[in-house]
């Protein structure tokens, strides 16, 4: 079995219900198990910021699924839970990365690995660290690349006031 980290964010609706919603998506995949879970972070918006906050949790998964075909899985999972494709980093019922996928790097033309801006997102990293603290992306330890970055605005996520 191989190893894969996702990100799973989501600003539109019920956030917490739609990331409860993938999770149990990403559970029906064949011949995947879901490892571990994040804490769930609140986070500002990246890149396009006339929106809503995000939610975001990352999961590692053992899988059997080529990447290919689980870049396929998670596609679908966003169709499922109603994704729009409309303004990029827009607002989104659901969106499912794969973040890393064992050590494996590709830049094809629909999946690049690890994900070409993961060392970008604060929002990303600090629930990667949840799951495996020692990870190391393109040379350096996660907690290397988030001294690099403002992680101010992550919290943890403790429910609707």
């Amino acid at each position: 079995m191989s190893r894969a980290y996702l990100g799973i964010g989501t600003n539109m609706g019920d956030r917490l219900n739609n990331l409860n919603d993938a999770i149990e998506h990403i559970k029906q995949f064949e011949n995947t198990e879901i490892t571990k879970i994040s804490k769930v972070y609140e986070t500002r918006p990246w890149g396009y910021t006339n929106q809503n906050d995000f939610l975001n949790l990352c999961v590692s998964i053992d899988t059997n699924l080529k990447p290919e075909e689980l870049l396929q899985k998670c596609l679908e999972v966003e169709l499922n839970l109603k994704r729009e494709r409309i303004i990029r980093w827009g607002p989104r019922t659901i969106d499912i990365d794969i973040l890393i996928y064992d050590d494996i790097i590709c830049n094809g033309e629909k999946l690049t690995l690890p994900h070409p801006r993961i060392q970008e997102r604060a929002f990303v990293l600090i629930p990667l660290m949840d799951l495996k603290e020692d990870l190391i992306i393109k040379g350096m330890l996660l907690k290397e690349w988030l001294n690099e970055l403002d992680a101010e605005e992550v919290k943890e996520y403790i429910g609707d006031e």
